[in-house]
């Protein structure tokens, strides 16, 4: 069922791909911070069209803002030179700053509006309200000084400014959308902005996701779950890719090594099997005249020629027409996390193409800023999906790997990753069920404090000193009809494979010699409420979109751990017991199961363990499609 309708996902990229569209990010200034000119932007977009190996593919620039550089409020003089090349447009508004400027933003697109008119019409594509902004003030966007940030609230309302600005003009009926990080996304604190827009942008760069093994060879899985997360909470609204690329040269990251060859690599593993199939924009064109930046993403030198640096030929392919994207039935790659916030950029910088510095620990960031020709990207975070990061300020991860996730939009739910941790000490009560009975015990926490794109975690490592007198908690409801919080990683451990580790999976595997961990990330949103962990188990008729296999007889035994896991966890060396949570003596299908309720772990990450008893082997496709089925936290 899952292979067909995966098939069929395929098929309407297949249908939609002649709609899609592929270009650049074009910055204001080149990286000495001398204004880019409508003659610069002219040879630039012409440079595109005419790159050797994509027969004529990039035909659409992105633009990190409205202002033409070295004036207050004067339109892009990119605006003239797509309508001299034919090239069509996808505006952004700078947000992160003070009002006065996002209000001279919103003066130039009046100004354009008014100046250009029809011809303005024919041009653009969208117009992006903001890049990175809610990863800019996360705790890795401040720690690596990406510039100043917004909440949710704040781009909301300037989404909501522009939408005002453009009613009643030839632009009203134009798409507005918001980039950010992966990891920014599926934090459910910044849950607003999804619904706001009507697209949204993600940004994913693998090489900065130096908490994961983010070599070249991870590089398609990393960005691809990074990418699949976004869908997951999208809410079906179109996910555009608006940077992401691998470095020509530079610094090492992590596993990550920037080159030509790894350039190649990613464009042939990630960039062919997306352009033409979704609306994407590369990091980038030309990040290196006069200067050149570190690491440079540019896939044309210092000098602009329709010579790439590397072979932009697709593998089997005469020119860029893209393969189809083929849908993988399993991914060995998870996801990052929700509140954690795994790709991470720099910060958006209209100034300069140079990339800020990457967060250290962050899954992924993006070059840097929005310089020259082609500056601009930012980097995201799929983590495992896992984060990212642009030169202009937003980020997004990607990754390659034999295993990793296809595109799939709408359809699979993510899973995810841990980023960056010190250590702290804290006491807190822990309810958990047993049988019929609920509990309270008194948890002593060794506290991790996890922070990637979205907001501070902690990952709660808990060591039970002992039961307290029985107590009472309300359990939440067993189905996704309101909120809930879906797993970030889910990792499978083999006693017969003990040394070996299996690697992130979109999959929950429960069998005699097979047991799942799973982390979740809950956001501080969540304090004083209460939370029930569920597993849902409905019969196979009921799914849409998922599937599973059953035999055996027997139930399942639900742990708590005292660690998280990690896409580096065995069997060998999983994290240590803490508590059974709860014991399902038959594991039967048509069911619902509360396996524990109490007060939310809000701002932090718990960890669970599932494993099988008697002669069960369940392996499932963790969805919360109709009808949900896996391991879910329920607030109410």
């Amino acid at each position: 069922m899952r292979t067909s309708i995966l098939a069929a996902f395929a098929a309407s990229l297949a249908s939609a791909s002649a709609q899609a569209l592929q270009g650049f990010n074009y910055g204001s200034v080149f990286t000495n911070g001398a204004p880019i000119t409508q003659q610069d932007y002219e040879r630039e977009f012409n440079t595109a069209k005419q790159l050797q190996g994509t027969s004529g593919g990039f035909t659409s620039a992105r633009l990190f803002t409205i202002i033409q550089a070295g004036t207050p409020n004067s339109p892009t003089q990119a605006i003239p030179a797509a309508n001299a090349t034919q090239t069509k447009l996808l505006l952004g508004l700078f947000l992160s700053s003070t009002d006065e400027s996002f209000n001279n933003e919103l003066t130039a697109l009046r100004s354009a509006i008014d100046q250009y008119g029809q011809e303005l019409l024919n041009l653009v594509i969208g117009i992006s309200v903001g890049s990175e902004d809610l990863y800019r003030i996360s705790p890795t966007g401040i720690e690596n000084k990406s510039n100043p940030g917004e909440g949710p609230d704040a781009v909301v309302r300037r989404i909501n400014a522009v939408r005002q600005a453009l009613a009643g003009t030839i632009l009203r009926n134009k798409p507005i959308g918001h980039v950010d990080t992966w990891t920014a996304y599926v934090n459910s604190s910044n849950s607003a902005v999804i619904q706001a827009v009507d697209f949204v942008g993600v940004d994913a760069y693998p090489y900065f996701q130096t908490t994961q093994a983010n070599s070249i060879e991870n590089g398609e899985s990393l960005f691809f779950d990074a990418y699949n997360a976004t869908v997951a909470v999208s809410g079906g609204k179109p996910v555009w890719i608006t940077e992401t690329g691998w470095p020509v040269s530079g610094p090492n990251s992590g596993q990550a090594v920037a080159n030509l060859a790894n350039a190649k690599t990613y464009w042939d593993r990630v960039g062919c099997r997306v352009f033409g199939q979704v609306n994407t924009f590369w990091y980038t064109l030309q990040d290196a005249f006069p200067n050149t930046p570190s690491p440079s993403f540019g896939v044309v030198g210092s000098t602009l020629s329709n010579t790439p640096l590397y072979d932009l030929t697709c593998p089997g392919a005469s020119s860029s027409s893209s393969p189809s994207v083929s849908m993988s039935t399993s991914s060995s790659v998870a996801i990052s996390s929700q509140a954690t916030g795994a790709s991470t950029t720099p910060t958006e910088r209209e100034t300069s193409a140079t990339p800020s510095v990457p967060p250290q620990n962050a899954p992924s960031q993006a070059p840097g800023s929005s310089g020259s020709s082609g500056s601009s990207g930012s980097a995201g975070s799929s983590g495992s999906p896992g984060s990212s990061g642009s030169p202009e300020s937003s980020g997004s991860s990607g990754s390659s790997g034999s295993s990793g996730s296809a595109v799939v939009q709408n359809t699979v739910p993510p899973s995810v990753k841990t980023i960056m941790t010190y250590t702290t000490v804290t006491t807190c009560p822990v309810t958990y069920t047993e049988g019929s009975e609920t509990k309270t015990s008194v948890t002593t926490s060794a506290v991790a404090v996890t922070s990637t794109h979205g907001t501070t975690l902690a990952t709660v490592a808990s060591s039970l000193s002992g039961p307290s007198p029985s107590s009472t908690a309300e359990s939440c409801p067993t189905n996704l009809d309101g909120a809930f919080e879906f797993p970030h990683l889910i990792v499978p451990v083999d006693k017969n494979q003990p040394d070996k580790a299996l690697g992130t999976s979109f999959n929950g595997h429960f069998s005699p010699t097979v047991s799942s961990l799973f982390n979740f990330d809950l956001p501080t949103s969540l304090s004083g409420k209460t939370c029930s962990l569920v597993f849902l188990f409905p019969q196979r008729d009921q799914l849409q979109t998922s599937n599973y296999t059953l035999s055996g007889t027997g139930g399942i035994t639900v742990d708590r751990l005292k660690s998280p896991a990690d896409s580096a966890t065995s069997y060998n060396n999983q994290p240590e017991f803490n508590v059974t949570v709860k014991a399902i003596p038959d594991l039967q299908p048509g069911n619902s199961y509360v396996v524990g309720s109490g007060g939310c772990f809000a701002g932090a990450r718990s960890s669970y363990k599932i494993s099988a008893t008697g002669s069960l082997d369940l392996d499932y496709f963790q969805d919360f499609n109709p009808s949900p089925i896996g391991l879910y936290i329920v607030p109410c």
